[in-house]
This record gives C-alpha cells, sequence and structure tokens, in this order.
C-alpha cells in the first residue's frame, strides 16, 4: 500500500493533468475523449495508467459480477470521468462503490462536462484484508 504522501502526490499529478486537459479541449466532448486525452496526458508524466480496468464485486467469497473503472492510475487510485452537466450524488456513490469492491484506497471523481471542471476526491473507508482482496481478483 502506498503511503499518504505518495497518494497526494499522484493526486496532485492528476488533478493537474485534468486541469490540462480541460484547458486544451474545453467542454463538450464526449466522456471517452477525455478519458483518452487524460490517459496520455498521465502516461506523459510517467504514471501507469490502465484504461477500462475490469474489477470484480465480491459477495461473501464469491464474484457477483465486474466493472470497469474508466482509469486506474499507479494501480492505486480509481478516476471515473462524467462529461454532464453537474455531478449528482449517485455519481459519487459509483465511485464509493468501486473502492468497496476493489479495496483501492482513493477514489478521484471528475466532471469535464461544463468550463469549470469538478473534482471530488472520495475515500475508501472499507476495512477488509488487502492481501486476501489481491488474491481473490484472479479467481472471477
Amino acid at each position: 500500500m502506498q503511503s499518504v504522501s505518495i497518494l497526494d502526490n499522484i493526486t496532485e499529478m492528476i488533478i493537474g493533468a485534468s486541469f490540462e486537459v480541460i484547458n486544451e479541449l474545453g467542454s463538450g466532448f464526449l466522456e471517452k475523449v477525455y478519458e483518452n486525452a487524460l490517459c496520455r496526458e498521465l502516461e506523459q508524466q510517467r504514471l501507469k495508467v490502465d484504461q477500462q480496468k475490469k474489477l470484480d464485486v465480491w459477495y461473501k467469497g464469491s464474484c457477483v459480477g465486474q466493472y470497469r473503472a474508466d482509469l486506474l492510475v499507479n494501480n492505486q487510485i480509481i478516476v471515473e470521468l462524467k462529461a454532464v452537466k453537474h455531478l449528482e450524488p449517485i455519481n459519487s456513490a459509483q465511485v464509493i462503490n468501486y473502492l468497496k469492491a476493489s479495496n483501492y484506497p482513493l477514489g478521484l471523481l471528475i466532471n469535464f462536462g461544463n468550463p469549470r471542471l469538478e473534482i471530488r476526491r472520495l475515500f475508501n473507508r472499507n476495512d477488509r484484508n488487502q492481501q486476501d482482496i489481491q488474491v481473490r481478483k484472479d479467481l472471477c
């Protein structure tokens, strides 16, 4: 698990890259355009980025489904992107559920849907054993 200061540094890099993308592209594109642009920007900063990363959802020891995170940065931070007029509480709930299911420590919800970039930092409050989760990810 990464230390808080390393996660803070990576988070700052992601946020800075997001501002670079919105400044270059502006608002009005589909979410996938922002996903691709942000991925390129983060890779230029030498961060490891997985697009549309499949992550399993576990229930009482059984894999009950999968979801796809828009971006997984450095195998630590889930980044969920939106291109909507305003973020809604359901958008934050989506990221929180992704964090619970995957046991990653931190998620960023970023909205490129209007000229003023919206960013929410969300934390995993789940206390499951990280090592157990890593082993089970490959079983589903």
